[in-house]
């Protein structure tokens, strides 16, 4: 058995709806999926439907933003399969509005540059629950200014060191994202933290035995990447999960649905880690 656990829908800055992700998983042979939109978890109940329509097992679970403080860097944690998600409620939805104000903002400024207005832009990102760039660099395709979503011009306009309209969004110390993914009865999951440079931050919560698992496989993570993340996982006895990310054509390379996956054994150790963490 074998499955997706990093999946993302129109929900968040994904391409594909919610049923077209579980269908496409279906086709594929994919035992199991976990639909993983950012700071929303809107779609549990309809993922769940969707499942049992299309005969798939499905895994509740949400990625969340946060930031590392310590270290100046981005976090992503996943949760998965939390008994009470109405207590992400609130930070999910304080992230996102902190998400749509910034996009706004790039709006904003984007039309200073090209002949594009919000309703262009809000076109793709009426099925989200926030603004993405994706989602302007969408509107921009349409214009014809780019021919891709990343690329040379994505850059000019939103690196973080160099973009021309880049805004940055504040997102929550990943101590207090723990701390409610704990209060939410969920699993913790460090997300691509070799891409993210999360190392250190990888030790600190294993050592601390704050997180139950990290995402080794993933479609931006080589093998060396991955190899080393086996070694922290086997030092702190975390579930080592696996994950293409997919977003569809909003995807910064090609990271077809599971081609990175998480094997029926380590779902079945996290369940039985949740079951004996929460008792249920």
């Amino acid at each position: 058995m074998k499955g997706d656990l990093h999946c993302h829908t129109r929900l968040s800055d994904g391409s594909e709806g919610i049923e077209n992700v579980i269908s496409m998983a279906k086709k594929l042979g994919l035992d199991f999926i976990a639909i993983t939109d950012h700071d929303t978890i809107a779609s549990v109940s309809r993922v769940k439907v969707l499942g049992e329509r299309y005969g798939i097992k499905t895994v509740s679970g949400v990625e969340l933003s946060c930031y590392d403080y310590k270290r100046n860097r981005r976090v992503h944690m996943l949760c998965y399969m939390p008994n009470k998600p109405v207590m992400l409620e609130v930070i999910c939805a304080q992230i996102c509005d902190k998400r749509k104000k910034v996009g706004k903002e790039l709006i904003a400024k984007t039309m200073k540059y090209f002949p594009i207005t919000a309703d262009d832009v809000m076109r793709f990102a009426s099925h989200s629950t926030s603004i993405y760039k994706q989602h302007i660099m969408h509107a921009l395709m349409c214009y014809s200014y780019t021919s891709r979503i990343f690329g040379g011009l994505y850059n000019e306009l939103f690196n973080p060191k160099t973009g021309k309209i880049y805004v940055p969004v504040q997102y929550p110390d990943v101590y207090e994202i723990l701390e409610l993914i704990n209060q939410a009865e969920g699993m913790a999951v460090l997300a691509h933290p070799y891409e993210y440079e999360s190392l250190e931050l990888l030790e600190e919560l294993g050592e601390k035995n704050l997180i139950d698992g990290v995402e080794v496989y993933h479609s931006r993570c080589e093998k060396q990447g991955e190899d080393e993340l086996i070694k922290i996982a086997d030092k702190y006895s975390l579930v080592k999960t696996g994950g293409s990310d997919f977003h569809g054509y909003y995807s910064s390379k090609p990271c077809p649905l599971g081609s990175r996956y998480t094997t029926g054994e380590a779902l079945a150790e996290l369940e039985k880690r949740h079951k004996l963490k929460f008792g249920k």
